[in-house]
């Protein structure tokens, strides 16, 4: 389009919104202020909310929303209305933007700002109306006193308390050639490539995690709460998303003190909101399968085939090459193996430095680790089919311990698996870890 004619449709626009003003559309001037074309509309639009209805509500909403505009003059537009309004409604959006107004004008030493910067922070001093760094300080507790009161409200507490205590501090991770080596001789002719977790050393504060993977008992208390609301629900959780367990009518896999299975990551992420937790990272899971002496399973450094439910205990049968396994796998049925998954509190000899069971076999166990960055899971695929985002590597988190088709080099205490966070599978369960 050419200057002349964005002009006059910038004019028109404009004008338009003007005429809403007068006329007290607030409602109307407020849609063209988020989602006019032209920016300059919608900039003129957030100065008209300022100037004829400040103490609005919905007004003041708008011209909070129109802070993040992309276009930087609208957002600079909607910070100096802000400000000269004492928009308290944009409050949050603010600090967002430049940090908490008790600590920016405290003395430090930092770099350069830019217009957005020095907006923001001239429009939070205007909306408290104080410079000084103890009176912002009390006052922004004051400001956000109810959303905290809300937030303690909601807040669940831990509704499991088996659970038990990593303490803080370094532990070992990863494996070294050694490592590999040692456990290659163990289990026979299973050589992986198991060596994307390099040996280092982490810090971590302590936690506490599930003595045991959630268990079918526990999930239905969520169900019995969470079916017909969000309230745990993550922001991108498929829409129309039903928490039911894929596999919740097998008899083989719903008994009330096996591992839940058959529930993809959305699933175990409202679970863990319900339950007062979160899904450990694979840091926090390796620590608390390991130790801090660097065991290569959770009972130490010898494979000892009582301790785990792999895949020769399932199925009742030692596979002894690749192809074996395969051949394996691929006999099972809606019959065989009859007991694939053991109660989450089986085999005490399983019991990791801290005391958690079955971290090796078992199931499989999720993470909020992203496998290929390493980072926490970011989810952004809301509205879109698993096909569309299959290949993306940030839709694929980490899973840790191995399960009851794994062979026993897959249930070291460093081995990473992964899975799409939409898949549900019978051999993937989860448990939560909770701050102490």
């Amino acid at each position: 389009m050419n200057s002349d004619a964005f002009d006059v449709r910038v004019e028109k626009g404009i004008s338009q919104a003007r005429e809403i003003a007068v006329s007290g559309q607030v409602h109307a001037l407020c849609a063209m202020a988020r989602d006019h074309r032209d920016w300059p509309v919608r900039a003129a639009c957030v100065e008209l909310l300022g100037e004829h209805f400040s103490d609005v509500e919905e007004a003041k909403e708008a011209i909070a929303y129109g802070t993040h505009d992309p276009v930087d003059q609208v957002a600079f537009t909607a910070i100096r209305t802000a400000g000269e309004r004492r928009v308290d409604t944009a409050i949050r959006d603010l600090i967002g933007i430049a940090g908490w107004p008790s600590q920016i004008t405290r003395e430090h030493t930092s770099k350069p700002v830019g217009f957005g910067a020095a907006y923001t922070k001239r429009a939070l001093l205007s909306i408290f109306g104080s410079d000084d760094p103890d009176t912002l300080r009390r006052l922004e507790d004051e400001h956000f006193a109810g959303l905290r009161r809300k937030v303690a409200a909601e807040t669940r507490q831990r509704n499991h308390d088996d659970v038990v205590l990593v303490p803080g501090g370094p532990f070992i991770a990863g494996a070294s050639q050694e490592h590999i080596d040692r456990v290659h001789q163990q289990v026979g002719s299973f050589q992986m490539n198991d060596q994307d977790n390099r040996l280092r050393v982490v810090e971590l504060p302590s936690f506490t995690i599930d003595r045991t993977a959630v268990t079918n008992r526990r999930y239905a208390a969520f169900l019995a709460e969470a079916n017909g609301t969000d309230r745990f629900d993550h922001p991108d959780q498929p829409v129309g998303h039903d928490h039911t367990p894929a596999h919740w009518h097998d008899a083989r896999f719903n008994g009330p003190d096996l591992p839940v299975v058959g529930v993809d990551w959305y699933d175990a992420w409202a679970f863990a909101s319900w339950a007062g937790g979160r899904l450990p990272s694979e840091d926090e899971w390796e620590k608390a399968a390991r130790g801090t002496d660097a065991r290569i399973f959770p009972w130490g450094n010898e494979w000892d085939a009582a301790n785990a439910n792999d895949v020769s205990r399932s199925f009742g049968v030692e596979p002894e090459s690749r192809l074996d396994l395969e051949r394996l796998l691929e006999s099972a049925h809606a019959d065989y193996p009859k007991t694939p998954v053991l109660p989450a509190d089986s085999l005490p000899g399983s019991a990791s430095p801290y005391g958690a069971l079955n971290l090796s076999g078992n199931v499989w166990e999720m993470t909020s680790t992203n496998f290929y960055t390493g980072e926490e899971m970011d989810p952004f695929f809301k509205g879109r089919k698993p096909i569309e985002f299959m290949n993306r590597r940030d839709a694929f988190y980490a899973l840790r311990g191995g399960t009851w088709t794994s062979p026993a080099v897959c249930l070291t205490t460093y081995y990473r698996g992964k899975d799409l966070l939409t898949d549900r599978h019978n051999e993937i369960g989860f448990r939560c870890v909770y701050p102490t």
